[in-house]
């Protein structure tokens, strides 16, 4: 049966599949482009759950800031190529639509909705494997400041609730969030087991060094609160202003941060590098 390019278009109109799988579809249904459409989505859900178990550790994120709530999630790509990509961009942006119409605290909420058959689509669109991997929301009351940082690659972004202040100052510490990566909020918040591990690294540095005992305890007790006001945000130099900390300019704002949250695209995901060599053999198989 002959199969007319007008029917292709309208099928790849349709779904975003491509051309030449949008008339293999027509092929077997014999034009009919209902069919093809249910065979499309039905072979969209079987290439999704093939590519699932392939690292996705690129891709961008998006933010919603609203007037209770702040929604920040991470949308991934196997490569940075993907992630540019126009289908892959309109899918980020219908996830970010989505988050601004729903109020969303577990990433399964989304899998569990309409953007989950879009994921799917798109999997078989541009041929990788696609999630949304992270979901973090924030609460806060009318009374509150709640301001977002979103780095110009996507890649990077937080949001900052602070109580007195304006909103310009919850988005200058979203940007420093964002620039520093605190891990509490205070010296009081550090988890005891990160603090624990740190802990141990100086004990043993301080053994190597052959110094008495007394010597050893303070240069473990010096390393440990270089590390906590590193890592606290409250002590941290403000990003905009080294000689101010970020304690101090709440202060001058008569100001206190309430929450924040930060994510960064593909962080925590260990990725396998290969040699071109590699690679093409892997195409090759």
């Amino acid at each position: 049966m002959e199969i007319k390019a007008s029917q292709v278009k309208e099928l790849r109109d349709m779904t975003g599949v491509a051309m030449m799988e949008c008339k293999k579809a027509l092929v077997e249904c014999e034009g009919d482009i209902e069919k093809a459409l249910d065979l499309l989505r039905s072979n969209s859900a079987l290439k999704a759950e093939k590519k699932a178990a392939r690292v996705a550790a690129d891709g961008v994120l998006r933010i919603f800031v609203g007037e209770s709530h702040a929604t920040l999630i991470e949308i991934n790509s196997e490569t940075d190529f993907a992630a540019k990509d126009a289908n892959f961009l309109k899918f980020a942006d219908d996830v970010h639509q989505y988050i601004s119409e729903n109020k969303v605290s577990n990433i399964n909420e989304i899998t569990e909705s309409e953007i989950e058959d879009k994921r799917k689509a798109l999997v078989q669109t541009i041929g990788e494997n696609i999630q949304l991997r992270r979901l973090e929301t924030v609460e806060y009351s009318a009374d509150m400041n709640a301001s977002s940082y979103l780095h110009s690659d996507s890649k990077l972004g937080s949001v900052v609730v602070i109580t007195g202040g304006d909103e310009s100052l919850a988005k200058d510490i979203a940007m420093h969030v964002a620039a520093f990566s605190p891990l509490c909020l205070s010296a009081d918040d550090i988890d005891p087991d990160v603090l624990e591990r740190e802990k141990a690294i100086y004990m043993v540095q301080a053994e190597e060094s052959g110094k008495p005992k007394e010597i050893m305890e303070k240069m473990i007790d010096g390393k440990v609160k270089r590390f906590l006001s590193e890592v606290s945000l409250l002590s941290q130099n403000f990003v905009k202003d080294p000689e101010v900390s970020i304690q101090g300019l709440l202060d001058a704002n008569n100001a206190k941060i309430e929450s924040y949250s930060r994510l960064k695209v593909g962080e925590g995901i260990e990725v396998e590098t290969k040699s071109f060599a590699d690679e093409v053999a892997e195409q090759l198989k």
